[in-house]
Protein backbone atom coordinates (compact mmCIF):
# COMPACT_ATOMS: atom_id res chain seq x y z
CA UNK A 1 0.00 0.00 0.00
CA UNK A 2 1.36 3.36 -1.01
CA UNK A 3 0.94 6.40 1.17
CA UNK A 4 1.47 10.10 0.65
CA UNK A 5 5.13 11.06 0.85
CA UNK A 6 5.97 13.93 3.20
CA UNK A 7 7.72 16.96 1.71
CA UNK A 8 10.87 16.13 3.61
CA UNK A 9 11.07 12.84 1.66
CA UNK A 10 11.65 14.87 -1.50
CA UNK A 11 14.13 17.19 0.20
CA UNK A 12 16.18 14.28 1.52
CA UNK A 13 16.01 12.49 -1.84
CA UNK A 14 17.20 15.54 -3.78
CA UNK A 15 19.99 16.15 -1.25
CA UNK A 16 20.97 12.47 -1.53
CA UNK A 17 21.24 12.82 -5.31
CA UNK A 18 23.28 16.03 -5.06
CA UNK A 19 25.58 14.47 -2.44
CA UNK A 20 26.19 11.43 -4.60
CA UNK A 21 26.72 13.52 -7.74
CA UNK A 22 29.44 15.42 -5.87
CA UNK A 23 30.92 12.04 -4.95
CA UNK A 24 30.81 10.98 -8.59
CA UNK A 25 32.60 14.20 -9.57
CA UNK A 26 35.25 13.57 -6.90
CA UNK A 27 35.71 10.03 -8.23
CA UNK A 28 36.23 11.41 -11.74
CA UNK A 29 38.74 13.97 -10.48
CA UNK A 30 40.63 11.31 -8.52
CA UNK A 31 40.93 8.77 -11.32
CA UNK A 32 41.89 11.39 -13.91
CA UNK A 33 44.58 13.19 -11.89
CA UNK A 34 47.48 14.01 -14.14
CA UNK A 35 51.06 13.54 -12.93
CA UNK A 36 51.31 17.33 -12.74
CA UNK A 37 48.20 17.51 -10.56
CA UNK A 38 49.59 14.81 -8.26
CA UNK A 39 52.87 16.74 -8.03
CA UNK A 40 50.91 19.81 -6.93
CA UNK A 41 49.33 17.97 -3.99
CA UNK A 42 50.74 18.42 -0.49
CA UNK A 43 53.53 15.89 0.21
CA UNK A 44 51.34 13.80 2.55
CA UNK A 45 48.63 13.50 -0.11
CA UNK A 46 51.24 12.53 -2.69
CA UNK A 47 52.42 9.68 -0.45
CA UNK A 48 48.86 8.45 0.09
CA UNK A 49 48.08 8.69 -3.63
CA UNK A 50 51.23 6.78 -4.56
CA UNK A 51 50.49 4.01 -2.03
CA UNK A 52 46.81 3.59 -2.98
CA UNK A 53 46.20 0.26 -4.75
CA UNK A 54 44.26 0.71 -7.98
CA UNK A 55 41.61 -1.82 -6.90
CA UNK A 56 40.50 0.57 -4.12
CA UNK A 57 39.26 2.92 -6.82
CA UNK A 58 36.89 0.19 -8.02
CA UNK A 59 35.13 0.34 -4.64
CA UNK A 60 35.06 4.15 -4.87
CA UNK A 61 33.41 3.88 -8.29
CA UNK A 62 30.91 1.28 -7.11
CA UNK A 63 30.04 3.42 -4.08
CA UNK A 64 29.31 6.57 -6.05
CA UNK A 65 27.54 4.95 -9.02
CA UNK A 66 25.33 2.86 -6.71
CA UNK A 67 24.70 5.98 -4.61
CA UNK A 68 23.65 8.07 -7.61
CA UNK A 69 21.39 5.28 -8.89
CA UNK A 70 19.96 4.69 -5.42
CA UNK A 71 19.17 8.39 -5.00
CA UNK A 72 17.56 8.41 -8.44
CA UNK A 73 15.56 5.38 -7.32
CA UNK A 74 14.26 7.39 -4.37
CA UNK A 75 13.20 10.22 -6.65
CA UNK A 76 11.56 7.73 -9.04
CA UNK A 77 9.83 6.07 -6.05
CA UNK A 78 11.42 2.67 -6.74
CA UNK A 79 12.00 0.00 -4.11
CA UNK A 80 15.38 -0.89 -5.65
CA UNK A 81 16.75 2.33 -4.18
CA UNK A 82 17.34 0.61 -0.82
CA UNK A 83 19.51 -2.27 -2.10
CA UNK A 84 21.53 0.13 -4.24
CA UNK A 85 22.12 2.43 -1.29
CA UNK A 86 23.22 -0.62 0.73
CA UNK A 87 25.71 -1.50 -2.03
CA UNK A 88 26.94 2.09 -1.91
CA UNK A 89 27.33 1.95 1.88
CA UNK A 90 29.22 -1.35 1.78
CA UNK A 91 31.47 -0.16 -1.05
CA UNK A 92 32.37 3.09 0.70
CA UNK A 93 33.09 1.18 3.92
CA UNK A 94 35.40 -1.22 2.06
CA UNK A 95 37.02 1.69 0.23
CA UNK A 96 37.77 3.57 3.44
CA UNK A 97 38.92 0.51 5.37
CA UNK A 98 41.14 -0.50 2.44
CA UNK A 99 42.66 2.95 2.17
CA UNK A 100 43.57 2.86 5.85
CA UNK A 101 44.86 -0.72 5.63
CA UNK A 102 47.02 -0.23 2.54
CA UNK A 103 48.35 3.33 2.73
CA UNK A 104 50.07 5.52 5.34
CA UNK A 105 46.95 7.69 5.66
CA UNK A 106 46.63 7.13 9.42
CA UNK A 107 50.30 7.86 10.08
CA UNK A 108 50.13 11.00 7.95
CA UNK A 109 46.76 12.42 9.04
CA UNK A 110 46.05 10.86 12.44
CA UNK A 111 42.61 10.84 14.00
CA UNK A 112 41.67 14.15 12.39
CA UNK A 113 42.07 12.55 8.97
CA UNK A 114 39.53 9.87 9.89
CA UNK A 115 36.69 12.35 10.44
CA UNK A 116 35.66 12.77 6.80
CA UNK A 117 35.81 9.04 5.98
CA UNK A 118 33.62 8.38 9.03
CA UNK A 119 31.20 11.08 7.88
CA UNK A 120 31.01 9.38 4.48
CA UNK A 121 30.16 6.03 6.05
CA UNK A 122 27.59 7.57 8.42
CA UNK A 123 25.88 9.44 5.58
CA UNK A 124 25.81 6.23 3.54
CA UNK A 125 24.26 4.42 6.49
CA UNK A 126 21.66 7.14 7.02
CA UNK A 127 20.70 7.14 3.33
CA UNK A 128 20.26 3.36 3.35
CA UNK A 129 18.16 3.53 6.53
CA UNK A 130 16.09 6.31 4.98
CA UNK A 131 15.43 4.20 1.87
CA UNK A 132 14.45 1.22 4.03
CA UNK A 133 12.06 3.42 6.01
CA UNK A 134 10.62 4.83 2.78
CA UNK A 135 10.03 1.30 1.49
CA UNK A 136 8.47 0.15 4.77
CA UNK A 137 6.10 3.13 4.78
CA UNK A 138 5.10 2.60 1.15
CA UNK A 139 6.70 5.82 -0.07
CA UNK A 140 8.68 3.84 -2.65
CA UNK A 141 7.65 0.60 -4.23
Amino acid sequence: MKTERPRWFWVVSVLALLWNLVGLAMFWVEVTLSPAAVAALPPEQQQIHAAMPQWVYAFFGIAVVAGVLGALGLLLKRRWAAPLLLVSLLAVAVQMASAYATTPVWALTGAAGAVFPLVLVVIGLLLWLFARKAAARGWIG
